[in-house]
């Protein structure tokens, strides 16, 4: 059949929909984001913006040139590269209008925990964590640094050293001390 009359259909495959390229902020919730966070962010969109997607463009504008689309593994790799491209533009784009930058490094009262703060908290048994309570978008367990919408940072938040708070979790609720709050310049109380 001539490829006159096929009808080339550019919409993604149900299956490489996705609702979007990072976690959901609740309803109604800001979203914070620290200065260093959000200049990642703006990093990674100038990059997808600049780099990346003008290369993409330019490999899949040649393989539309060398004839049958059906088979022309660059060009389907191409475009699909392209949609995941622009999916993650629209989500940076989305979070980068709606961050509200907060500086831990401002913080006047460094005797409470507030977004930003480094937090060592000590179980019952007496093992030791610290955790840096952080935006949605910076979060990494793998180094400590957790959502400040996290269970674990809402039972920390406004608590002062010396404290101890009740925290939910699957198994129960359990009793954690702070045992030091430091902000990022290193001023700690």
């Amino acid at each position: 059949m001539s490829k006159a009359f096929t009808k080339e259909d550019d919409s993604p495959p149900e299956d490489d929909l996705e609702i979007e390229d990072g976690p959901a902020l609740p309803a109604g919730a800001k979203n914070y984001i620290t200065p260093a966070g959000l200049k990642r962010l703006e990093d990674e969109r100038k990059q997808l913006v600049r780099i990346e997607r003008p290369k993409v463009v330019e490999t899949v504008a040649w393989a539309a040139g060398n004839g049958d689309r059906s088979e022309n593994g660059d060009y389907i790799y191409g475009k699909k590269r392209l949609r995941e491209i622009d999916r993650r533009l629209r989500f940076l784009t989305k979070r980068i209008e709606i961050a509200q930058p907060v500086d831990p490094a401002a913080q006047k009262n460094r005797e409470q925990v507030f977004f930003g703060a480094s937090v060592t908290y000590a179980h019952a048994d007496g093992k030791q964590h610290t955790i840096t309570i952080v935006g949605i978008d910076e979060t990494d367990a793998d180094n400590g640094r957790v959502s400040w919408i996290a269970p674990i940072s809402r039972a920390l938040l406004k608590a002062r050293i010396g404290d101890t708070v009740e925290l939910r979790t699957p198994g129960g609720a359990e009793k954690i001390e702070i045992v030091d709050i430091e902000y990022p310049d290193g001023a700690s109380k």
